[in-house]
């Protein structure tokens, strides 16, 4: 099976006369209907999926380090009972029985039951509660390995082992982007990059064009936000000139070394950069939202962050993946229930508000909105036992929630057992995860391949499956 890449570069002129398709329709020199038709290809045009699917875009609100599942989504009151006691630990894996060896550690947080559902949420999480008829609670998410590079590399591109495309690139591959003068995938996280760091967002052997565009959110200011997108020195049609003499001498080069990915993604960036300067600046910029909605999302940082997220979408953003901080700061080995109680306190507000706001729009039915991290913590204590108290790394039942876009939502799906060790009913790995997202997408995942050193690759390598019972 060819990818349209192989095509392209066998008619001659690869992804060069894509961009050369682009830079002819901005500057009105198209000269007929029939090579305006033939120099279509643009490699971020929307393209239809496999089958209609439920959802249209993705807003992933990653909170990186693992929050505990046992003090927010999933609660274990008979570990009241083993507060403070050993567990029996001997049915374990060897690698989980080193994680848990110490004792029971009962929640600090009182729970309690919402909407029509019934489904319980921590008191850490008050505004999101509100929306618990919409959400499509996974109790029972397994992963591979309990540490946070390769768990956040599972989550993101479903590998640990081989360097592979992460879940918004194998989407903007499929899909497009629904609009050219932003970039299709975009990550927004503050001060720093997350652990494994753009190996989260990469495109790995898919053509550069796809991979995530990283921002630094901590800004405010569009400027600073995506700095020196504009040219002060020159006028709009000046820099097109040069920018179609560089063009140019890049064509001739993709000519002589067809089928060079670097190349092709530098043609291809050039002309999106050049796009963004017409749109990028006024998408990026939340202060042009009425001061109602601003206040509604909150003036810090995640707020700001996921208000920006809708204002992506929005626009024709295909995937945008916001991060709870750089490096891992739900990763609460120590001071759980001070940790847990401010970081939850910084996004609490942002997600009711964007909920509401998705909803308001009607967006939310066509828009999957997903919350989690990397893996979950323990039910024990993480050792040594210090008034300090924190929990370990867990990955063998934590939890990870869905709403809209397709979704079921009141319902809590997976079972762990009574005191969070290890699931009971219905786990839910990684893959098939992947899987039910890309079938939210309209994707079969088994036939979304690109064939690469060989072989065709997917998401999913040769695992998953959709799980039918979160769909509505």
């Amino acid at each position: 099976m060819e990818t349209r890449r192989q095509i392209l570069n066998r008619a001659g002129f690869g992804m060069g006369s894509i961009a050369l398709g682009t830079m002819l329709a901005d500057m009105g020199l198209t000269p007929n209907a029939a090579m305006a038709e033939e120099l279509a290809g643009n490699p971020l045009a929307p393209r239809p999926a496999h089958f209609p699917g439920t959802a249209k875009r993705v807003i992933h609100l990653f909170q990186n380090g693992g929050p505990s599942q046992i003090d927010t989504f999933d609660p274990k009151p008979e570990l009241e009972k083993w507060d403070g006691k050993k567990l029996d630990i001997s049915g374990l894996k060897a690698l989980d029985q080193a994680r848990t060896k110490g004792v029971g550690l009962a929640s600090p947080f009182k729970f309690k039951q919402y909407g029509e559902s019934g489904l319980p949420v921590s008191e850490l999480f008050p505004g999101t509660a509100k929306h618990i008829d919409d959400l499509c609670v996974i109790r029972s998410m397994q992963s591979d390995i309990p540490n946070h590079e390769p768990g956040l590399l599972m989550m993101n591109t479903g590998s640990v082992q081989i360097p592979k495309p992460s879940v918004g690139s194998w989407l903007l591959y499929g899909l497009g982007s629904e609009n050219q003068s932003l970039p299709g995938f975009v990550v927004l996280c503050p001060k720093g990059l997350p652990t494994a760091q753009s190996g989260n967002w990469r495109n790995a052997f898919l053509p550069g064009i796809y991979q995530g565009t990283y921002v630094d959110s901590q800004h405010t200011d569009p400027e600073e936000l995506i700095a020196n997108i504009q040219n002060k020195h020159l006028f709009h049609k000046q820099q097109r000139q040069q920018l179609s003499y560089i063009q140019k001498l890049n064509r001739s080069h993709a000519e002589a070394h067809p089928g060079s990915p670097q190349l092709e993604a530098r043609i291809e960036s050039l002309e999106l950069a050049f796009r963004m300067q017409t749109e990028a600046l006024d998408a990026f910029d939340i202060r042009k939202e009425p001061q109602g909605i601003r206040d509604m999302y909150g003036g810090n940082q995640q707020g700001q962050q996921y208000l920006l997220a809708r204002r992506l979408v929005e626009r024709g953003v295909r995937y945008v993946q916001v991060y709870h901080g750089a490096g891992q700061p739900w990763d609460s080995h120590a001071k759980i229930e001070d940790n847990h109680r401010r970081l939850a306190a910084e996004s609490d507000q942002a997600i009711d508000a964007l909920l509401t706001d998705l909803k308001q729009r009607d967006m939310l039915k066509d828009t999957l909105v997903i919350w989690g991290g990397e893996m979950g913590r323990t039910p024990t204590v993480q050792l040594p036992v210090n008034k300090n108290v924190g929990r370990d790394h867990h990955t063998n039942g934590f939890t990870v929630w869905m709403a809209g876009g397709g979704v079921k939502g009141g319902m809590a799906y997976g079972k762990t057992d009574e005191i969070g060790l290890s699931i009971v009913e219905n786990p839910v790995h990684i893959h098939d995860f992947h899987a039910t997202i890309l079938h939210l997408m309209g994707f079969n995942h088994e036939a979304l391949t690109y064939r690469y050193a060989g072989r065709d690759f997917r998401l999913t390598d040769v695992h998953g499956n959709v799980v039918k019972e979160l769909l509505a």
